[in-house]
C-alpha cells in the first residue's frame, strides 16, 4: 500500500464534512525521516521534535535493536537546517550498552540556546510490567543531558532520580514529546518538563496489579542547574504534554486510563508546582495513545493552540490536527492528516512559520515509518484543503 497522505479540512463543529473542489487543494510533500528495516536499527519509534535558537530542527527517536518497548534501545537524532526539507545522517545521542535509553523530551532554553534533553533509562533485561510490579533488576530512572553546539554533540547523561523521582514510584517516563519554557508571568523563563510514573494504589489495576498511573512535571528556574518535581496528578493518566495559555496558566494534556475515550486535562496557576483534579476533554477523542499539544502563537491577530493524535476511540488510525483559538476551551476545525495506521506524534512551529508534525505512520501498522510534514499556517487555520504526496 502506498503511503500517500491526504490532508483535508473536517468541520469539527458541523455535522457534515466540508468538501472543497479539487482546484482548492494545495499540494505539499511529506518526508520520510526513519523507516523500519532501513538504517542502523531494527525499528524506530517515539518521535520528539524542537527548533533550536539557531533555527535548526532537531528530530529525536528511539533506535530499537530488539524491536519492542524494552531491551537494547538507543536515543538517536537527525537535524535539518532547511525547515525539515532535508535531514542529516543519524546521530546517536545515548547508547548505554544493551540497556533502554528512551522517551526523548527536549526543551530549548531560549535565553542561552542550550538544548536540554530528558530521557528515561532502565536495565535492558527489565520490561514495564516488571518495573511497575517492582520485580525488576533495577528501577526506571530519569536522565538528563544537553547540547551547546546546536545538537551536534551531547554531554554525558546524568542520573536525576535523587531530585526528580519519588523512590516509591516504579515506572518512570519523560514526555514523550517536548518541554516548554514559560513566556509570561512571575515564572517567566522557567523550564517545565512533562513526565509520568506508576505508583502504589490498593484500588488500582495497572498491569494486573495494585498500581496506578500518574503524571507530574519537572521544573527549573536556574537554566537547568537544578530541577524539582511538582505534585503528582492522578488517577489514570500518563504520557503527558503541556502548554502555556495566554494568562500564564499551564494546561497538562494526558493519555487517560479512566474509560472516557478522551484526553485527561489538569491546570496549574503556579507555574506547574500544583495541579487541579483531572477532567476529561471529550472533544479530544483518543484510544489510549500519546498525543501532542502546541502553543503556535499569533496568526492574523489571533492566538492559536494545536493538538494532534489518532482521533479514534478504538485503535490507532486517523492522525488528526485540531485547532483552538480560545486557549484550548473548544477545538474547532480539524484536519485529517492520515487515515491509515498512525500513533505517536509531535508538533512544532518551524522557523518559517509553518506547522511541522513528526509522527508514526504505516500501511499495515503504525510503527513502520517516522514521517515529517510541514504545513503553512494558511492551510491549518484557513479553509484550505491539502493533498499531500510522499
Amino acid at each position: 500500500m502506498n503511503l500517500k497522505i491526504q490532508l483535508y479540512l473536517i468541520c469539527f463543529m458541523l455535522p457534515a464534512v466540508l468538501c472543497l473542489p479539487q482546484a482548492a487543494f494545495s499540494r505539499i510533500k511529506d518526508h520520510l525521516v526513519w523507516k523500519t528495516g532501513e538504517g542502523a536499527y531494527k525499528s524506530y519509534r517515539i518521535p520528539a521534535i524542537v527548533v533550536s535558537t539557531k533555527g535548526t530542527v532537531l528530530a529525536f527517536a528511539e533506535g530499537r535493536n530488539d524491536g519492542g518497548d524494552s531491551g537494547d534501545i538507543d536515543l538517536v537524532l537527525k537535524r535539518s537546517t532547511d525547515n525539515g526539507k532535508n535531514w542529516t545522517e543519524e546521530i546517536v545521542v545515548w547508547n548505554n550498552a544493551l540497556n533502554t535509553c528512551g522517551n526523548p523530551c527536549p526543551v530549548v532554553d531560549e535565553q542561552n540556546g542550550r538544548i536540554w534533553l530528558w530521557m528515561s533509562w532502565n536495565d535492558g533485561k527489565d520490561d514495564e510490567t516488571e518495573i511497575i510490579h517492582k520485580k525488576s533488576e533495577l528501577s526506571r530512572l530519569p536522565f538528563l543531558c544537553y547540547s551547546d553546539d546546536d545538537g551536534l554533540t551531547w554531554s554525558e547523561p546524568v542520573n536525576m532520580s535523587v531530585t526528580c523521582k519519588d523512590p516509591a514510584w516504579g515506572w518512570y517516563a519523560t514526555g514523550p514529546g517536548f518541554g516548554i519554557q514559560l513566556k509570561n508571568g512571575e515564572h517567566k523563563g522557567r523550564m517545565v518538563i512533562p513526565a509520568n510514573h506508576s505508583y502504589d494504589d490498593p484500588e488500582g489495576d495497572i498491569r494486573k496489579g495494585p498500581f496506578g498511573y500518574g503524571a507530574h512535571v519537572l521544573i527549573s528556574d536556574d537554566h537547568g542547574k537544578t530541577w524539582q518535581m511538582s505534585e503528582p496528578i492522578s488517577p489514570g493518566c500518563n504520557e503527558s504534554q503541556l502548554t502555556e495559555l495566554s494568562d500564564g496558566t499551564l494546561l497538562m494534556n494526558m493519555r487517560s486510563y479512566n474509560g472516557e475515550s478522551s484526553r485527561a486535562i489538569s491546570l496549574s496557576t503556579d507555574g506547574g508546582e500544583t495541579w487541579t483534579p483531572i477532567k476529561h476533554d471529550y472533544q479530544l477523542v483518543e484510544s489510549q495513545c500519546q498525543a501532542s499539544i502546541l502553543n503556535y502563537g499569533n496568526y492574523k491577530g489571533k492566538l492559536y493552540h494545536l493538538f494532534s493524535n489518532p482521533a479514534v476511540p478504538v485503535g490507532r488510525t486517523h492522525m488528526t490536527i485540531k485547532v483552538s483559538e480560545n486557549d484550548c476551551q473548544t477545538w474547532g476545525a480539524s484536519k485529517l492528516l492520515y487515515a491509515g495506521p498512525s500513533a505517536y506524534s509531535c508538533l512544532v512551529r518551524l522557523p518559517n512559520g509553518n506547522v511541522g508534525i513528526f509522527f508514526e505512520a504505516g500501511a499495515n501498522r503504525p510503527y513502520e515509518t517516522l514521517r515529517f510534514i510541514s504545513v503553512s499556517p494558511k492551510m491549518i487555520f484557513d479553509q484550505v484543503d491539502i493533498q499531500c504526496d510522499n
